[in-house]
């Protein structure tokens, strides 16, 4: 699913979020959103996945207007893994996970031989199939992110929007994780907060400031010192490693 957002805006009484931000997701490529904390990084994402409407501009999914896609039907195709994956029930890892089958399985029917196969491969990709009969609740802020892709890893999107999915891991585990999605081969929009990670794995770059889109491209166009000065205001020496991996010194 492609994914372009036209001037989008979006204000909460007189403070104005994102400022007619424009992004164009497609070829089955990783894209990032990067930027300093509150620069609205997340807001335009949340604006993507309805949960906040923009009080101007549009959303386009496969040249569709998302306000007239059904939200079954957009669920077949684009699958969110947010910030905080905290809930107020319990189940184990397996139904957990499940629930990313379900925009696929017609009402009143139940899950087939297929989707518990497509649930395994899902947790077996994210390394918690051995947790698969565990409480969801019992697990570590960490575990709850890898459980939460593989729930979107079941849901087959052609379509990823991630939120920071990195937040609670370890180094190995930050790498695998974004190893495994960027072998997915969908369109994939992230929030990440790691720069050199970001250019590590990311085909193009959205690089935000104060609710717009101050830099956009290749990884080693948009993360130069000028932009990092302006963006986040630090001096620093950046060069590239011959397998295009960014190395930051901060001066």
């Amino acid at each position: 699913m492609n994914l372009i957002c036209n001037n989008i805006s979006y204000s909460i009484k007189d403070k104005t979020i994102l400022h007619n931000v424009s992004i164009d997701v497609k070829g089955n490529k990783f894209y990032s959103i990067l930027g300093p904390n509150g620069c609205g990084k997340t807001t335009l994402l949340k604006t993507i996945y309805r949960i906040l409407k923009p009080s101007f501009g549009e959303i386009l999914l496969n040249n569709k207007n998302m306000e007239d896609i059904r939200l079954k039907d957009s669920a077949k195709e684009m699958a969110v893994v947010a910030q905080f994956n905290e809930i107020n029930f319990d189940c184990n890892v397996e139904d957990m996970v499940m629930l990313g089958r379900t925009p696929h399985i017609p009402f009143m029917q139940s899950e087939t031989h297929k989707d518990y196969e497509i649930v395994e491969d899902a947790l077996q990709k994210v390394g918690m199939l051995d947790k698969a009969d565990r409480s969801y609740l019992s697990l570590s802020g960490g575990e709850k992110q890898r459980v939460a892709l593989a729930r979107a890893i079941a849901q087959q999107p052609t379509l990823l929007l991630l939120d920071e999915p990195t937040n609670h891991l370890d180094i190995r585990y930050q790498i695998e994780i974004l190893q495994i999605v960027k072998d997915l081969n969908i369109n994939v929009l992230a929030v990440l907060h790691d720069i050199q990670l970001a250019c590590r794995y990311s085909d193009y770059i959205y690089l935000m400031k104060q609710g717009t889109i101050r830099y956009e491209g290749k990884p080693q166009t948009t993360i130069t010192e000028q932009s990092m000065h302006d963006v986040y205001g630090i001096n620093c020496k950046l060069t590239w490693t011959p397998d295009q991996q960014a190395l930051i010194e901060y001066i």
